[in-house]
């Protein structure tokens, strides 16, 4: 008998975070997530049902890392 392994593709798991997660995270408050998610500089919410919405908590930690990011190229460049 012959045992086939078949494996499957891993799919990364995420979670959704609601805003009180989102203020904790990022340190921003509510107006200006809403503000930054506007001007497009910050992940959009993903709509649960007519009055929740909640965000990718990747997508909110790769933000946070990208301002860490930007934050250090600016110190590197002032430093030169």
């Amino acid at each position: 008998m012959q045992v086939v392994h078949q494996s499957r593709p891993v799919v990364p798991r995420d979670r959704l975070i609601r805003r009180p997660d989102v203020e904790n995270i990022t340190g921003c408050q509510k107006s200006t997530i809403y503000q930054m998610i506007a001007d497009g500089s910050f992940p959009k919410p993903i709509r649960l049902s007519a009055r929740h919405v909640a965000w990718s908590e990747t997508a909110v930690l790769q933000w946070v890392q990208d301002r860490i990011a930007a934050a250090s190229a600016t110190v590197a460049e002032v430093q030169q």
